[in-house]
């Protein structure tokens, strides 16, 4: 498909407003309609067409769509690169001379085939540079771990790195098109030969389409390659090159939905001092101190103070205040900041100019088998060109050994001496490969009489030999293509796989709850009459510590049950018997006993039960909901390690009622769900209720 030239839909926006411009003058002429006002045009009938104008904006928007999904956000699967990226390196190989040259220098030539301007060219290739790759660079190119950004174009210098010319750029498998003016070419796809999207990264937002492919290593890139042309299956996983450690058990090979958890490394230096020493993959030392002082301003951490020593590697001290538990403090830290992200993965790239989800093991199948079929093509040019260098070099030994030359000084016309070299290499045609052709016998006639004179039989044996070996080997790497493509990888590993190592530790690890390390530096207070419960009621009576994540839960008089989150202040109904913080990991870590009335005249009941899983601010009632229930009882005790209660009701005296009180076990009571409605213990109005001393249980 041809390159664009321009944004189809900005092309298309022209030609349709020219049309209605012309359109509305032609039609200003003509008689206003029925019921108009004088002077009214028939200019509006054209606004009324609204399937033609719908039909017009759909047809931009999935032009400017497809534009920007193939030009300009997602990468390549045959090279990993995006256009941008793609014209830069380009443009690079056209100033190549084993110099640096000023960013600004490159930016302006790569302005010949990216028609976006400087300053998208610019960011491109300093973040390009800045993967440390394919670009050799000199000056301040930014540091990725502060999040410093590069110096002016005008100040760095950069050039592409041995390892790029030796992938990336063979002009002779090279697919050629037009830049957008017309007056250059710039390559469809680098012929590249080696998994470059994977080993870089990638990540991009189109129009409803979105890239983020993570980088991995490059030492396990190149032998994952092996193991696939050896017919093995190769496991690879994330690298960043930031360090941390990731769990990429959720990873789902790179698919849409696979997600890596990476963590910081943190080390414990002194007793009260942590030290970051590598950051999360796409953070840097600026973001990840941010949150760590926004979650100390919320209370969810506790520091005394943060430095930051990073230069050429990451060191960030957490100080923290006396008492503090540095590994409580770490926790917290993967739980409450940018220690411990998540990253989401979507491998997306244009295969045959259409948006394709890939795998990361099917990114590198097809990068590999793109390689070699690239080292296909370029044995066979080089084959190609030994034989056609053999078979002139043969040629020419012949036509200066025999003296076929001298035969043509007698002739007159050009087409005589073509023909006299014609029957004179006639005999030898059978020492020859192929047929001899008009324009060799051009070449030969174009041989000097000096080059003749000092012609040397020997040396000229010794480069047919020569080439002769040539073509035997690159006809066995064609024969053996596999072999050889195992073999290419192993030198290219071999040559540049110094300072590539794993940076990344892979582990599995648990996500932090955040309720079992946040910091408990609130006070809970209770107005139980009232029913108020809050942090900010300091005159009231105190419950307990807690964090600004805790849950409280609360049993007031009616039998009414809530849970909620701590707040400075919140009614929770008059009356409250009960107040306590809520774990929700285990909700039934409490077991409850309680004796109630049901409704205003019912019997009274005694109630053994676990809460079980509740939602928050959700109000529960532990009666049979019946109009003036109320509790006289209500108690809680560890479901592992407690023991029920033993209570005694007393009774309202009442004629003829012999047993003013019962005695409740509440051991002898199965214990069941918060739903259920309990035993009967009387159907006699009841005075109180109060627990048994643990000598009359």
């Amino acid at each position: 498909m041809p390159r664009r030239k321009k944004p189809a839909a900005d092309k298309a926006l022209e030609l349709n407003l020219e049309d209605l411009s012309e359109q509305s003058e032609a039609e200003a002429v003509t008689e206003p309609k029925a019921g108009a006002p004088k002077g009214d045009s028939s200019i509006f009938d054209l606004k009324t067409d609204s399937g033609h104008i719908d039909q017009m904006f759909s047809d931009w928007f999935l032009d400017y769509a497809s534009y920007v999904i193939l030009e300009r956000a997602v990468p390549h699967a045959n090279d990993g690169l995006k256009p941008v990226q793609r014209r830069i390196l380009h443009s690079m190989r056209e100033l190549e001379d084993g110099r640096y040259n000023k960013v600004a220098n490159l930016i302006g030539n790569t302005m010949k085939y990216h028609p976006h301007g400087d300053a998208s060219i610019g960011d491109a290739l300093v973040q390009l540079g800045q993967k440390d790759l394919l670009i050799d660079m000199q000056g301040n190119w930014g540091n990725t771990l502060t999040g410093d950004s590069a110096a002016a174009p005008r100040y760095i210098e950069a050039r592409l790195s041995k390892f790029a010319l030796e992938i990336a750029f063979n002009p002779k498998t090279t697919n050629w098109l037009a830049s957008y003016d017309g007056r250059n070419k710039e390559p469809e796809t680098l012929p590249m030969k080696f998994p470059l999207l994977l080993a870089q990264g990638a990540e991009g937002i189109a129009v409803g389409l979105a890239c983020k492919i993570l980088p991995h290593n490059f030492n396990e890139l190149l032998e994952g390659s092996i193991a696939l042309l050896r017919k093995q299956t190769p496991t690879i996983r994330p690298d960043f090159p930031s360090g941390g450690i990731a769990d990429d058990s959720d990873y789902n090979n790179g698919q849409r939905g696979g997600r890596v958890k990476v963590r910081a490394r943190i080390e414990t230096r002194k007793k009260n001092c942590l030290a970051v020493t590598e950051l999360p993959f796409g953070k840097t030392t600026t973001s990840l101190i941010d949150s760590i002082l926004a979650a100390n301003d919320k209370g969810k951490i506790k520091i005394a103070r943060v430095e930051d020593n990073t230069a050429d590697r990451v060191e960030i001290l957490i100080f923290l205040p006396a008492g503090a538990d540095p590994e409580t403090t770490e926790q917290g830290l993967y739980a409450f900041t940018d220690c411990e992200i998540s990253v989401s993965t979507n491998i997306c790239v244009i295969e045959n100019e259409k948006p394709h989800f890939f795998s990361a093991a099917d990114l590198l199948y097809l990068a590999t088998e793109k390689t070699r079929e690239l080292l296909k093509r370029e044995l066979e040019i080089q084959l190609a060109e030994l034989q056609e260098k053999w078979h002139f070099s043969s040629l020419e030994k012949i036509f200066i050994e025999k003296r076929i030359y001298r035969r043509i000084e007698e002739e007159t016309t050009w087409e005589d001496v073509i023909a006299t070299v014609e029957a004179g290499l006639k005999p030898y045609r059978k020492q020859l490969r192929r047929a001899i052709t008009h324009d060799d016998i051009l070449r030969l006639l174009e041989i000097k009489i000096k080059r003749i004179s000092k012609f040397d039989t020997l040396r000229a044996d010794e480069l047919i030999k020569t080439l002769e070996e040539e073509i035997v080997e690159t006809e066995k790497n064609l024969k053996y293509l596999t072999r050889y493509a195992i073999k290419w990888f192993k030198e290219l590993q071999k040559k540049y796989h110094k300072g590539r190592e794993r940076r990344t530790e892979l582990t599995t690890f648990e996500k932090v709850v955040a309720q079992d390390v946040v910091v408990a530096n609130e006070t809970l207070y209770v107005d139980r009459k009232e029913g108020f419960v809050g942090t900010s009621m300091k005159k009231d009576e105190t419950v307990c510590k807690c964090s600004a994540l805790s849950d409280v839960i609360v049993i007031n008089q009616e039998g009414k049950l809530t849970v909620s989150k701590v707040s400075e202040k919140a009614f929770f109904g008059k009356n409250i018997l009960h107040i306590d913080l809520f774990n929700r990991a285990e909700p039934n870590a409490l077991t409850y006993c309680m004796i109630y009335r049901d409704g205003k005249t019912g019997p009274v009941l005694a109630k053994h039960f676990t809460i079980g899983g509740i939602t928050r601010d959700k109000e529960y009632d532990l009666t049979k909901e019946k109009p003036g229930s109320r509790v006289f009882y209500l108690s809680a005790y560890p479901t592992e390690t407690g023991s029920p209660d033993a209570v005694k009701v007393n009774l309202k005296p009442a004629p003829r009622l012999r047993k003013t009180e019962e005695e409740v076990h509440f051991k002898d009571i199965t214990i069941r769900g918060r739903s259920s409605g309990g035993n009967i213990v009387t159907k006699h109005s009841v005075r109180n209720a109060v627990r048994l001393p643990k000598s009359a249980q």
